[in-house]
């Protein structure tokens, strides 16, 4: 694309770096700013730049937060004593948009994936166990990818739970349709 600015081109550039966002939709979105009210335009960057230097992580299960702790671990209705592990905060935001599951949430942070260079002390799994042997968890459930990083997370915690009472399940992964046993 030949650009007759270099600001609109760079702001094209900073969009596409958005995953997802293509050149096309990056000029499309740029565009549409452009013909936006100064003010608006000034509020949206407000408030892009004002979450990415104020959001705090939950200093319990590591999820994003407005404060020290998040809104489902100070959340005293829910059940306290199932943690559901997760690999990201993605994972979440899907859970709680079912509105299924009403315990506490643990963020690993990513898996276990040796080929990409992550081991077990990049993610928080040692805040995890912690978390099980001193805040009374009777069931940790896993809802990790059904891969080889995701199998071999849940294999690594439950070593390191081996000893402690408390029940581990994974969430069901199904036989794809096509399938056979």
């Amino acid at each position: 694309m030949i650009f007759s600015s270099s600001l609109l081109e760079n702001a094209v550039n900073e969009f596409a770096k958005l995953p997802g966002i293509g050149k096309k939709t990056a000029l499309r979105l740029v565009l549409h700013l452009l013909k936006q009210q100064e003010t608006e335009v000034d509020h949206f960057s407000a408030t892009v730049s004002k979450m990415r230097n104020e959001i705090k992580f939950c200093l319990r299960c590591h999820n994003i937060s407005d404060k020290e702790m998040c809104n489902i671990c100070s959340n005293t209705l829910r059940n306290q004593q199932t943690i559901c592990v997760v690999e990201n905060i993605r994972d979440v935001i899907a859970i709680e948009s079912t509105q299924q599951f009403n315990g506490l949430y643990h963020v690993l942070g990513g898996i276990i994936s040796p080929l990409d260079g992550i081991g077990p002390e990049q993610l928080t799994i040692d805040d995890l166990v912690f978390r099980i042997k001193n805040e009374g968890i009777a069931e940790v459930i896993f809802a990790l990818n059904p891969n080889i990083q995701g199998d071999t997370t849940i294999y690594y915690i439950g070593r390191k739970l081996k000893e402690v009472p408390v029940k581990i399940t994974t969430i069901a992964r199904g036989i794809a349709f096509g399938g056979e046993l």
